[in-house]
């Protein structure tokens, strides 16, 4: 059977026209072109998009004037993309001045994904005003995440009609949190869209901010064409064409083998697999699978060919972009041509939001909660990934939890404890048996970039004695992403623990923080971050 042609909507690209299948996200656009690159560097390397989820900032362009992150913009017909800019270039402004806006809800959600569809539904019902927000252009976290030609599982799909049915339920996508707002201890958060920021007041707070993927820094990581592993799955959803492409996948970890399902769908071939964990780790988390039969059957499903135990990669090549890898399996090397190389060494909880707000942190480095999943923050709980990795099962059951207990429904909540307890044995177990060997943490050299944002190699790195004195002294975790990246990979190289951010999560709009009234608190002093770098850049971004 045939498939059915997918609509197309025309964009500018750089002054070019350019049809795109509609639903596409505007980086699927950019990678369709050689060698695919989004901006220029600080020392003036092409670099395209690594996370695809909004987190590494390397996909960041101008879209109708306003700086934009490629991988979260869906094309519109007539958009105009801009990724080569004149250094006096300046951001427009959104257009006329909006109204400005206070928003006030029972319930503020912080993330779309499987723990805040379900916490938004089990607190529904109450009848109290709850507003979802998520960064993403619909819900459904990066497991159920939307694009052309993407078959949702029913029951995401459920989920989304059960939000919609709601009418007390506001979603808010293309939304993110900026930072905090108000005085100190205030119950208020200043959001950000596409056309003006404002402030969210809430009474109950329930974070559902997720996971990141462990990006570990290796020679070759930042030629275009090297992704993450869920990186790649979120960039084919987003309309990515890699039919006929030769795809390594590497690191460690079940979404290695979900990565490269899913590049086999989308026509790619995929020529290895490089699981970094040793074979009888790799047998008896397959033994203990038993427990869970309804994995046990996925993971049986997932299995390829050329997959690969105690093999990792070890360099990445090419001229201007990725056109080969190196892995070493044992005491062999070999090398593949390859187009992509995804690269995933495991997921870290997005707690940045939560620490920013007073929440402690968990052995495991998620937001610590109890067993209603209340953090140490009065009014503020926490479900899914932030409090620890353990998959959507996990995610959706917490919450639930926190929905009810967040409504006061204690007792419904207390009732999922069994089912729960069940699902965090198989975190534990995902924890125990993928741990990261020595050998994946050191495969940098002197050269090898460590900071993407700011372009600041290992060598620079080599005196400091933390991530304070590194970023005073190199600008490490200076820059766009603001130490998302370089921070979790220097805490897993050198043992560093990033410090929380104070005021702002992310680059900001000063349109943002200039419509809010300062002197009422309301949000912190536009000094006090960058809201955009690379200050010497060919392509430098609009300030």
């Amino acid at each position: 059977m045939t498939p059915t042609p997918l609509a197309r909507v025309r964009i500018q690209l750089d002054g070019q026209p350019v049809n795109v299948a509609a639903g596409s996200s505007v980086v699927a656009a950019l990678a369709a072109r050689s060698p695919g690159n989004s901006r220029i560097s600080v020392t003036g390397e092409n670099r395209a998009a690594v996370c695809g989820m909004g987190v590494c900032h390397e996909c960041r362009v101008l879209i109708d004037g306003q700086l934009r992150l490629a991988c979260q913009t869906l094309c519109q017909p007539g958009m105009r993309i801009e990724t080569v800019l004149d250094p006096g270039t300046r951001a427009a402004s959104a257009g006329a001045p909006l109204e400005s806006h206070d928003d006030t809800c029972d319930l503020l959600i912080i993330g779309a994904g499987p723990a805040g569809m379900a916490a938004a539904l089990a607190a529904a019902p109450s009848g109290r005003a709850i507003v979802v927000v998520d960064d993403n252009p619909a819900p459904g976290g990066q497991i159920w995440r939307d694009g052309p030609a993407v078959t949702l599982p029913d029951f995401a799909k459920q989920q989304r009609e059960q939000l919609a049915r709601h009418t007390n339920i506001r979603l808010r996508c293309g939304t993110r949190v900026a930072g905090l707002a108000g005085k100190p201890g205030s119950s208020a958060l200043l959001l950000e869209d596409a056309r003006q920021g404002w402030v969210q007041h809430y009474g109950s707070l329930i974070l559902c901010t997720g996971a990141r993927e462990l990006l570990l820094p290796f020679p070759g990581w930042t030629l275009p064409g090297v992704t993450g592993a869920g990186g790649l799955q979120a960039l084919i959803k987003g309309g990515m064409a890699v039919r006929g492409q030769r795809i390594v996948i590497a690191g460690s970890g079940p979404l290695l083998l979900a990565a490269a399902q899913s590049a086999r769908h989308a026509g790619a071939t995929v020529v290895r697999i490089a699981e970094q964990a040793a074979w009888p780790a790799l047998l008896r988390f397959s033994g203990s699978l038993a427990r869970w039969p309804g994995k046990a059957l996925q993971a049986a499903a997932l299995i390829h060919p050329q997959y690969r135990g105690a093999s990792h990669v070890l360099e990445a090549g090419g001229d201007g972009r990725l056109q080969h890898v190196r892995l070493r399996r044992g005491r062999q090397v070999e090398q593949l041509a390859c187009h992509r190389l995804a690269c995933g060494f495991g997921l870290v909880p997005n707690t940045q939001l939560g620490q920013m707000l007073g929440c402690a942190l968990n052995a495991h480095d998620g937001l610590q909660v109890d067993d209603l999943l209340q953090t140490g923050v009065p009014g503020v709980y926490a479900a899914g990934e932030c409090t620890g990795v353990g998959g959507s099962e996990r995610a959706s059951i917490q919450g639930t939890i926190a929905g009810y207990a967040a409504i006061g429904e204690l007792a419904r909540a207390t009732r999922l404890a069994p089912r729960l307890a069940r699902w965090q044995a198989f975190a534990n177990t995902l924890r125990r048996h993928f741990s990261l060997g020595p050998p994946v943490l050191a495969l940098a050299r002197p050269d090898t970039l460590v900071c993407r944002c700011e372009d600041v190699p290992q060598s620079a790195l080599a005196g400091c004695d933390g991530w304070i004195d590194a970023k005073l002294h190199t600008r490490c975790g200076m820059g766009a992403c603001q130490g998302r990246v370089c921070g979790a990979a220097t805490q897993a190289l050198y043992g560093w623990r990033p410090m929380p951010s104070r005021h702002l999560l992310a680059p900001t709009r000063i349109d943002t923080l200039a419509g809010l009234d300062l002197h009422d608190g309301h949000a912190p002093a536009p000094t006090t971050t960058r809201c955009a770098d690379a200050a010497d850049s060919p392509n430098k971004e609009p300030q």
